[in-house]
This record gives C-alpha cells, structure tokens and sequence, in this order.
C-alpha cells in the first residue's frame, strides 16, 4: 500500500532531521533518485524544514530584516513543496496512463499527490504533538490536552491513509480518472505578479 510507504518515508525524514534539527542542514536524501520513495523523502523534508521555519518567524522579537529573509525563504520552499507534489502526481499519470477510464468514472476532489500532501503534514503534527504531549516541563494538564490531540491525530492519520489507497486502487481499476490540474501560482511569477512586472517600468 502506498499510504504505508509513505508513512514509513515520512518518518525517516522527520527523524533525520531532528538528529540535527537544523533548517540549514543539507537535505541527503537516501533513495534511489526517481523512486516514489525517493520523491516523498524530499517532499517530506522541505515540510520539515518549513515547519521549523514557520516556528522561528513567529519569534515576537524576531529582527524585521531576519524576518523579510525568512519569509523569502518560506515563500520559496512553498514553491519547492508544489513542485515536488506535482512531480508525485507525474509519477502517478505516468503509472496509470495506460488504464482505461470506465464510463461513470468520476473525478477525485484532489489528485493523488495533494492527498499525501496533506498526510506528510499530519505526520509532523503527529510527531510534535507527541513531543508535547512528553514534555518534561510541561503541566499534566498541558500533556492531557496534547495527549488528547493526539489521538484525534492518529485517528486523521488512519482515515486519510485509507483514503489515499482507496484512491489509488480506483484510479488503477478505472472507477476514478487520474487528472491533474497545476497549481500556476502567479505571485513567483515575474509575468504574472503586477508589483514585479510593473517595478521594471
């Protein structure tokens, strides 16, 4: 099952993170470059590396310089994140590109890949509120409520894994199409952002 793979993959990646727990460290990424567990490795990563940025910007005394660059930074690891989903569904259209679609096939909410998406996010939530929920100095009363998310968690986790495969095995016998829309962001886009195009007037 893919969800399983992806589970197993995520969870690597946020504990080779926290070896060093360091945005700056450099991705190694120790997949086969091409592999699906290759490309859920390096989606997974640029999630943890941006969840630790989105924690350092919210710093209240955060110098306001530090703060333009680590936005900067954010902004272009949500592009790097909506590449590598993109590169995910490829993947998939590739795979299934030779199914044939049964006549009341229908389309999916969202694509294969903006599903393992939001499942590469929850691993996160769910490994960090565990953090919490064992935090030494944290009140009991603290813990009980992280202990309580975190069953919700892993309840979300269950659901969605089971999603995903259901999705996936439907896409392969033809009772869902495999489409992809891409997302065209425009404000990284110096032709379509009117503040970038229009500062070179």
């Amino acid at each position: 099952m893919i969800s399983k793979l992806c589970i197993e993959t995520f969870n690597r990646s946020i504990r080779n993170y926290h070896v060093h727990n360091n945005v700056d460290h450099e991705l190694i990424n120790p997949f086969e470059k091409g592999s699906l567990a290759h490309l859920f490795y390096w989606k997974n990563y640029i999630d943890t590396v941006q969840w630790h940025l989105e924690d350092i910007i919210r710093n209240p005394s955060i110098d306001p310089i530090e703060g333009i660059v680590l936005k900067r930074r954010i902004d272009k690891s949500n592009q790097d994140r909506t590449d590598v989903v993109e590169y995910i569904d490829d993947y998939f259209l590739a795979l299934y590109s030779k199914v044939i679609s049964q006549p009341d096939a229908v389309l999916n909410t969202e694509s294969p890949a903006w599903a393992i998406d939001r499942l590469s996010i929850l691993m996160l939530k769910i490994y960090h509120m565990n953090e919490e929920a064992d935090r030494k100095e944290a009140t009991e009363e603290h813990k009980d409520k992280c202990k309580a998310k975190l069953l919700i968690l892993l309840e979300q986790c269950d659901d969605l894994s089971n999603s995903i495969d259901q999705l996936l095995s439907d896409i392969e016998a033809g009772k869902k199409k495999m489409k992809v829309y891409r997302q065209m962001k425009m404000y990284n886009d110096p032709s379509l952002n009117p503040i970038l195009y229009n500062k070179s007037k």
